[in-house]
């Protein structure tokens, strides 16, 4: 009979198993066994939802193995020693046990002193445990606190047993933390009411964190009480069980293997299980036999159960009478059938309240159709929803924004998970941040004993109108809750304003991140007032390169010089193994660029900056880079060396020249910022006159430097060579009357200033005096910087009497017009982009003027110009070294742009600060039922629509935000982290 019923069962099954797979509702194999795992896992051994398959693997198989040594240990104080050892060791993540010997703290960051106060917490909490054990459990003398003191409980027979009188505690810690906790965020009971305690109107970190310091107080004493009182109390409840006298069933061993896990894996979801298991006893239930017959600990798992598919239930309901009334409120989401739908479900209320507990009773997603108010129950799979790893996006280049918001995030995130303040964080958690335009993806993965697992995405920046829209309705329910003003004589508002939104703001963090600021440069860039300093300035600037260009690569040789001579003959290093000139001139120093600069001291209020040093791929000005990278050639230079007696002697060192690639210089730029297009031709490199190369070859001499179109200049000043430039840079074949007409502008006071300042940065106070006056009184060194100077402005094209916007544009871009030495000074590298560096922190500094006022004299100009390379990048977006000084965390990041759509000049400000993060939690059942409609939508329906109706803007689901923060190919986050490893003790 029982063969004839099964076949009929199945018979049906098979018959339905198409119509379950063509709804989505038939779960594929490897999700259905990855959850069964899951499910088994968090609810039977009592761990928690991993963050990766392998992890979820090994964890299962841990736990089955710990649950079977405690079935097979005789004596129930080995179960409770082990047990409680074993739940504290997988309740940690094992894989960042090296951190832990290293000496990082897992309680409260003490530092080296964390491993053995984990000793000594763990060590307590096992004395604890046998101490209790022994006494009250294996005393034969003690009848009260014998096996049958639950029968007693709530009794005025006798005495309390020890184990009522601690779960009156437990009920007491319960309370204090979840008061704690809800005393953290921004809003209350659910995201109902507002928090009054909580501050509003903060603009700054500074006051946030000055106006929250109660608020810190009250979660360190709920972290206190939740992550070391909780669990001793727990322990000690368990501990004086009198169900460990039954131990030999394979229930309770599972049971006490679980219980004791969960003290340690989610002390506050043990709390809030115990807690009600102890009330259950208090209201007379132990009176009910099959309830007091199953024991405590097989309570606690049918409690725990209860509890998880409730909370989902009300969860799932609440989501789904969020899409049933917003198809009808929403005027943009109202369709045709709505009005029908709306009488379906309300006529068949009691099929859509079972559609919703079938999910519930099988934490399986609730699939919105279409995300239309007719719904099905999704197939299980786990809490993660994707079955790849974390970590897959889809890049672009403002995915570095995010790279750089991340690190800092996840620092911030640590002290507001352990406060309590993003509510209970339990794995399938996802909340939303959100800072000027971007939008980041907070997903919870696992979590443990101190410690929690997140996976941050970031969305795309505004650009579709779907985004916008969500994007608006995000800043609006932030600022209902963070940001609202009250009227005078009005009470304060405690009711959310939008608390029928998935979305429930939770907290503001302050982290350190760069804020954008663009600017339109009307009135600056073109106003002739401003234009007409720009030549002035930018020979100026070009003056203050090339001197620090020297002193830069007098440090370098001399550093090499010292770090070859502790080299054994035998040894070379490889940059000394290029060739060298037998007779070096000992009048030439040709060095290449070095990116090493000593820190320098400002008191300006004025910002300091560097630039990019190609149109397209600039490297970042700093301490550690190499800027152009190694080339097959390199000269001798002259440096001073200071020998034992005191006295300054000259020796040959190695420079260190090189190359650097030239990229597209439109390459990945947005259409917005092209310049304006140029007749074909023109600074391609077409129709240049010949040059003749064979003219370059200089003569050697031993204290002067021979110009290619000028009689040799003597060096009056033994220091003159130190800051004399490469012969290459000399050799530009242009009209002497065009020099002849701008000599008058080159800046001899300003030039004159240079040296000194940096003669005191190279040599000190001892020999300011006498060292400076030589070398601003020797007239050939002067005469070779005016030359050069003067060269490059007009081969840059900078010449001109008076700039137009378009020409300053272009010639910051790198792409200026052709002019006579253009060719020259592009085959000179390292000058070509000192030029254009120098020319990119002119009109910094011309747009700062305009801000700030005028420079008013020598010092501030030379404080500015030390500013600009010390803490900003100036080049532009494009440039590969604008991503890297991203990720560097770089102060200060300037560039330029050009709106074809405004017709107008722009600048672009990112600026290294800290900043408030607003933080909300989302509704994790309705993001899973929209992903799950995402994957049913795609998979099965093969509706890959790009303008489908359930990917469009809906502000109250967030639907288009929900579906781009899906793992790829489905959705398309542009950066995704690998799974975050916290300590959040």
């Amino acid at each position: 009979m029982e063969w004839q019923v099964a076949a009929q069962v199945l018979h049906v099954l098979f018959v339905a198993l198409p119509v379950l797979w063509a709804l989505g509702m038939l779960s594929p194999l490897d999700a259905l066994l990855l959850w069964a795992m899951e499910q088994t896992l968090v609810h039977g051994l009592g761990g928690s939802a991993m963050s990766t398959n392998i992890r979820l693997l090994v964890m299962f198989l841990s736990s089955v193995c710990v649950a079977t040594c405690t079935f097979f240990i005789p004596s129930s104080l080995g179960v409770v020693l082990f047990t409680v050892a074993m739940g504290y060791l997988l309740s940690q993540d094992l894989t960042q046990l090296l951190v832990l010997l290293k000496g990082t703290s897992p309680t409260l960051g003490l530092g080296w002193w964390g491993l053995p106060l984990s000793l000594l917490f763990i060590i307590g909490s096992l004395t604890e445990a046998g101490l209790l054990h022994q006494l009250y459990l294996n005393d034969p003398g003690n009848v009260t606190l014998g096996v049958n003191s639950v029968e007693h409980w709530g009794s005025s027979v006798g005495p309390p047993s020890p184990q009522e009188v601690i779960g009156w505690l437990l009920i007491a810690l319960f309370l204090i933390t979840r008061l704690l906790r809800e005393l953290q965020g921004a809003c209350v009971l659910g995201g109902a009411m507002l928090n009054p305690l909580y501050p509003k109107r903060v603009m700054t970190a500074q006051a946030f964190r000055l106006k929250t310091r109660g608020l810190r107080f009250a979660g360190i004493i709920r972290r206190i009480l939740l992550n070391l009182v909780s669990p001793l109390a727990m322990i000690a409840f368990l501990s004086v069980d009198e169900s460990l006298e039954k131990l030999h069933t394979a229930s309770l061993a599972i049971g006490f293997t679980r219980a004791f896990r969960m003290v340690w894996q989610s002390s506050e979801a043990a709390l809030l299980q115990m807690v009600l298991v102890v009330i259950i006893r208090l209201a007379g239930g132990h009176r009910v036999a099959r309830w007091h017959e199953l024991g405590t600990t097989v309570q606690l798992i049918l409690v725990s159960l209860v509890v998880n598919r409730v909370s989902q239930f009300v969860c799932k309901l609440s989501f789904a009478l969020t899409v049933l009334i917003t198809s009808w409120t929403e005027s943009k989401q109202r369709r045709q059938s709505a009005g029908t739908l709306l009488a379906l479900n309300a006529a068949l209320c009691p099929l859509l309240l079972a559609v919703v507990a079938l999910s519930a009773l099988l934490s399986a997603p609730l699939l919105p159709l279409f995300t239309l108010p007719v719904f099905l129950v999704g197939f299980p799979r786990p809490l993660r929803s994707w079955p790849g790893t974390p970590g897959t996006a889809c890049p672009c280049p403002d995915s570095v924004y995010y790279q750089q918001l991340c690190k800092r995030l996840a620092s911030a995130l640590r002290p507001a998970l352990a406060n309590g303040a993003f509510g209970c964080c339990t794995p399938g958690s996802h909340y939303l941040g959100r800072f000027q335009g971007r939008l980041l993806w907070i997903s919870v993965l696992e979590r443990g004993y101190g410690y929690c697992t997140v996976n941050i995405k970031g969305l795309e920046l505004q650009e579709t109108s779907c985004h916008t829209v969500e994007a608006r309705r995000v800043d609006e329910v932030f600022e209902g809750a963070f940001d609202h003003v009250e009227r005078p004589g009005q009470c304060f508002r405690l009711l959310n304003p939008h608390w029928g939104n998935v979305l429930t703001p939770c907290s503001m963090l302050p982290v350190r991140v760069y804020s954008d600021a663009q600017n339109v440069l009307t009135g600056i860039i073109d106003s002739p007032d401003h234009l007409r300093q720009l030549n002035s300035d930018f020979l100026k600037t070009l003056v203050w390169i090339l001197l620090r260009y020297c002193v830069q690569e007098l440090t370098r040789g001399a550093l090499q010089t010292k770090g070859q001579s502790l080299q054994t003959s035998g040894r070379k290093s490889q940059s000394s193994q290029h060739a060298v000139p037998s007779e070096p001139d000992p009048a030439v120093v040709t060095v290449a660029m070095d990116s090493q600069v000593r820190p320098e001291s400002s008191s300006s209020c004025h910002l300091r900056g560097q630039d990019s040093s190609s149109p397209s791929s600039f490297a970042d000005w700093s301490d550690e880079d190499d800027l152009f990278g190694p080339v097959t050639m390199r000269r001798p230079m002259r440096m001073m060396v200071r020998t034992d007696e005191g006295q300054t002697e000259f020796g040959l060192g190695v420079s260190l020249p090189g190359s650097v690639e030239i990229h597209s210089l439109y390459e990945s730029m947005a259409l917005s910022s092209l310049p304006t297009l140029r007749p074909l031709g023109l600074g391609l490199g077409l129709g240049l006159p010949i040059v003749d190369k064979g003219k370059d070859k200089i003569p050697a001499p031993t204290s002067t430097t021979v110009p290619s179109n000028s009689q040799p200049l003597h060096f009056t000043s033994p220091h003159s060579e130190l800051f004399s430039l490469p012969s290459e840079w000399r050799t530009a074949q242009l009209a002497s009357s065009k020099l002849q007409v701008l000599r008058p502008c080159f800046p001899e006071a300003w030039f004159c200033f240079c040296l000194s300042q940096l003669v005191v940065e190279s040599f000190g106070e001892g020999e300011f005096e006498q060292v400076t006056l030589g070398l601003q009184e020797d007239r050939a060194l002067r005469e070779l910087y005016t030359q050069v100077v003067l060269s490059c402005c007009v081969a840059l094209g900078a010449d001109a009497q008076m700039f137009s916007p378009n020409l300053l544009f272009r010639l910051y871009c790198g792409d200026g017009p052709w002019t006579e030495g253009l060719e020259w000074l592009r085959a000179n590298k390292e000058l070509h982009q000192l030029t254009l560096r120098a020319f990119r922190y002119s009109v910094k500094l011309l747009v700062d003027q305009a801000s700030l006022g005028p420079v008013e004299s020598l010092d501030e100009l030379y404080t500015t110009l030390q500013d600009y390379h010390n803490n900003w990048f100036i080049g532009l977006v494009t440039d590969h070294s604008w991503q890297d000084s991203v990720v560097q965390e770089k102060p200060f990041l300037f560039s330029l742009g050009h709106d074809l759509t405004m017709g107008a000049y722009t600048s672009r400000v990112l600026s290294l600060q800290e900043n408030l993060v607003q933080v909300g939690v989302l509704n994790e059942e309705g993001v899973r039922g929209q992903w799950a409609n995402l994957s049913w939508e795609l998979l099965y329906a093969t509706n890959d629509d790009e303008e489908r109706y359930s990917i469009q803007a809906h502000p109250v689901m967030l639907r288009n935000l929900t579906v781009q923060a899906a793992d790829p190919p489905l959705g398309y986050p542009i950066y995704s982290s690998p799974p975050i490893h916290l300590r959040c003790l």
